[in-house]
């Protein structure tokens, strides 16, 4: 038996901020405000349907995760979030179109309730998007500490115990990481010169540390992956997890290059194009944004398949990412992949995925989840980076030197064993001879 973490209880109320009240975080506040009222199910979240074995299976315990760790309650969860738009959520979850009416009707009222706070928002790092309900402030620096009111008047206005923050906004334009990003001396100074390299998504992530805010980032930007906002998170005892929600097209990689690699077969090329019509899609029209998904996109394969150890089967492999804009689509992606593989005796065969998935739909959950874990993490006392939580994201954030996992059943395996290690269980490494003489 491993010995258990000491944990802090999950008694009182957890705030949730999300910069951005779109389609994602509109349509996780419906969801979990529908779960509470009871007129719906938490499909699509570990932390509220999953289970988890422990010991050997002729024991036959397999609790519920929510059953097994002390995580906050649905009913002590309380919203809030920034926005560029004015609208509030009931008007900001029509507008998105991602939920029917009827659903939205049902938690109305609650919807409505939540108004964003002013953003910190500038149209050069998503040009496509344009939005008067904005800050101002002489630095960058001013903005971020701006935000840092705001997180401490919300967690007064509504008496909390606790507070995470989940990016759910839009991708900004690709940036390198530079000299302002390696220290975190560095970075303040960059603040205070109102530094380019300075992201609004970097000031909300500062914020949210300096306030002892655990930060998940949902997008594809570079925010927290930086040594500076590291170095504050480790100083200040503070989880942070990232990048880019795994919903769609990247989910459906991580679960089928996995089966290709793990059969030794060959892959020629893959070709990926998505057709979407939300805001993220209008967004991703700027080829700097785009580059920023794109990225994030191209990095599951070699990770997964490794071409360094398997050059016969997988150097040189081919493979395209595309994103086109289409406003009929909506919320509603589509993705097709176009999968080139090799057999025995180098034939060729192909797999073909057309994958029309609701991007919203399968965000939600991953919201909800990355909220709790990253909650539940700070109060067993780990700090700077959620590798454990990499099963959400598109582009795993992993310690320097360190290739993050893509595998999607390697990532359950560690989110898992990382739970069992932190509650006093021993891991389960599926070996199986202690059932066999």
């Amino acid at each position: 038996m491993s010995s258990a973490h000491t944990i802090r209880p999950a008694t009182g109320r957890l705030g949730i901020l999300t910069p951005g009240l779109g389609a994602v975080a509109t349509t996780f506040m419906a969801g979990v405000e529908s779960i509470r009222r009871g007129h719906s199910r938490p499909i699509g979240s570990l932390t509220q349907m999953a289970t988890i074995r422990l010991g050997q299976r002729a024991e036959k315990r397999s609790p519920l995760i929510r059953d097994f760790v002390p995580l906050a309650s649905l009913d002590d969860l309380v919203f809030g979030a920034w926005d560029p738009i004015a609208d509030d959520a009931l008007a900001a979850a029509r507008t998105a179109g991602v939920l029917d009416e009827r659903d939205i009707e049902r938690v109305a009222d609650f919807l409505a309730a939540i108004r964003p706070m002013p953003a910190v928002f500038d149209n050069r790092y998503v040009t496509r998007l344009h939005g008067e309900n904005v800050k101002h402030g002489n630095t960058k620096r001013d903005l971020a500490e701006q935000l840092r009111q705001d997180i401490r008047d919300f967690k007064a206005l509504h008496q909390l115990d606790r507070l995470v923050v989940v990016w759910c906004a839009s991708t900004e334009t690709f940036i390198e990481p530079g000299p302002a990003h390696q220290t975190l001396a560095a970075f303040e100074a960059a603040m205070e010169a109102s530094d380019d390299s300075i992201a609004p998504s970097m000031l909300y992530a500062w914020a949210a540390l300096m306030e002892d805010a655990p930060f998940a980032n949902g997008a594809p930007n570079l925010t927290v992956d930086i040594p500076a906002l590291l170095e504050l998170a480790n100083a200040r005892g503070v989880p942070v997890s990232g990048k880019d929600f795994k919903t769609g097209q990247t989910w459906m990689k991580t679960v089928i290059a996995p089966g290709i690699k793990a059969r030794m077969l060959g892959l020629a090329g893959w070709y990926s194009t998505n057709i979407l019509g939300n805001r993220d899609g209008e967004v991703l029209e700027d080829p700097a944004s785009f580059k920023t998904k794109e990225t994030s996109k191209l990095s599951v394969l070699d990770t997964i398949l490794q071409p360094e150890l398997y050059p016969e089967l997988y150097k040189d492999v081919s493979h395209v990412v595309r994103i086109n804009y289409y406003p009929p689509r909506g919320d509603n992606k589509e993705g097709w992949d176009s999968i080139d593989i090799v057999g025995w005796m180098n034939y060729p065969m192909q797999i073909k995925v057309n994958f029309l998935c609701r991007d919203s739909i399968l965000a939600a959950p991953l919201v909800l989840d990355l909220a709790l874990f990253s909650d539940f993490a700070q109060r067993a006392g780990m700090r700077g980076i959620q590798e454990w939580l990499s099963f959400y994201y598109k582009s795993p954030m992993s310690a320097a030197g360190l290739h993050p996992e893509h595998d999607l059943f390697i990532q359950q395996t560690k989110l898992k064993n990382t739970l069992r290690h932190v509650m006093g269980e021993e891991q389960i490494t599926h070996l199986g001879l202690e059932y066999h003489p």
